[in-house]
């Protein structure tokens, strides 16, 4: 049973069918007419104007929206535990062309404008300091916590006092906007104007090799399109990415299926207040878990992570079946 990773769960039917659909000879790359439906799709699920780029990786997506907005010789302010720091084998610093990661601390492995403001505040404006380019948050954040409106809000007005950039990492964008209840755009900040560009995934949540790259600084994506092609992502049948993500729009699938990852994540946690080490805000579960409960789990045939010494991750999907979160959640009373 399986809680290691909502990317090893399987790829959504309506997605297999949307690429047989796309399967018939028509322009390459970005040229042809599944693509050219990208912008004014995701324009109607935010409620503005914005340009989508697609990539087949969320790395691709962080450090190509991050590259648009950060020079050289730039930094980055992230969360200590965010995936750009943690969990991109250095690309940031690849994509990016040697910019630095700035890095700051926050409860949850979220981002406040305070703590925003230790990292940045002592820093000289002067060449002999890396001056901060852009803000890079993750919704949901490395430990399932979701940003509210007004925390977005308040960080996006901190990063336009100063100049910056706003990056929302949104791997689990959806499972945020199924928990938060609200519109994509609010999942996003208050009118989703305020942040500058979106890594909205989709690989996690029923998808198969599609990951968007949502710009709502539009002018930002004239950049990008030239770093994709030089960063090798520029796919010469894009079409069948482009497929993945109108079918995960329409009829708000993506929304759904955060909905039942989210469900199954919810079923767990209800036996584990105790032990729950952070609260369950999307489809992660951290439970503080001795090395000998682990393996009274694992000999229950349930598969996750490690987390530190005395900690579990487990991590529902789209497909989880209610009968292994029930079996779970039965499994962790009994410890």
């Amino acid at each position: 049973m399986q809680f290691l990773s909502d990317n090893t769960a399987s790829v959504h039917p309506k997605l297999w069918d949307a690429m047989r659909g796309a399967d018939a000879p028509d322009a390459p790359y970005d040229g042809d007419a599944v693509s050219k439906q990208l912008d004014a799709a995701f324009g109607n699920l935010f409620g503005r104007e914005c340009r989508v780029l697609w990539v087949a990786t969320g790395t691709a997506a962080n450090c190509l929206a991050l590259s648009s907005m950060v020079q050289p010789h730039g930094g980055v302010v992230c969360h200590r535990e965010a995936h750009i720091e943690m969990d991109e084998g250095g690309a940031p610093g690849f994509y990016l062309h040697g910019a630095k990661l700035m890095l700051a601390e926050g409860e949850g492995a979220k981002l406040t404008p305070g703590a925003i403001r230790a990292v940045i505040d002592p820093i000289r404006d002067d060449v002999h300091q890396v001056q901060p380019h852009a803000i890079s948050i993750t919704q949901a954040s490395e430990y399932g916590r979701s940003y509210r409106p007004e925390e977005i809000a308040a960080i996006a007005t901190l990063a336009k006092e100063r100049g910056l950039g706003l990056h929302m990492d949104g791997a689990r964008f959806a499972n945020a906007c199924a928990f938060l209840g609200g519109s994509a755009a609010e999942a996003a900040s208050r009118s989703a104007g305020e942040v500058d560009a979106l890594s909205f995934g989709f690989v996690k949540n029923g998808g198969m090799s599609a990951e968007a790259i949502v710009f709502f600084d539009t002018a930002l994506a004239d950049v990008a399109y030239y770093r994709r092609k030089r960063a090798g992502h520029l796919q010469s049948k894009g079409r069948y990415l482009a497929a993945q993500l109108l079918a995960m729009l329409d009829g708000d699938l993506w929304l759904e299926n955060a909905r039942s990852a989210n469900n199954a994540a919810q079923e767990v946690a209800s036996v584990a207040a105790d032990r729950l080490i952070h609260p369950v805000e999307a489809n992660e579960i951290f439970l503080r878990c001795t090395p000998a409960e682990r393996a009274a789990l694992r000999a229950k045939n349930f598969d996750f992570y490690d987390w530190g010494a005395d900690a579990a991750r487990l991590v529902t999907a789209w497909n989880t079946p209610q009968e292994h979160a029930v079996a779970l959640s039965k499994a962790i009373a009994s410890l």
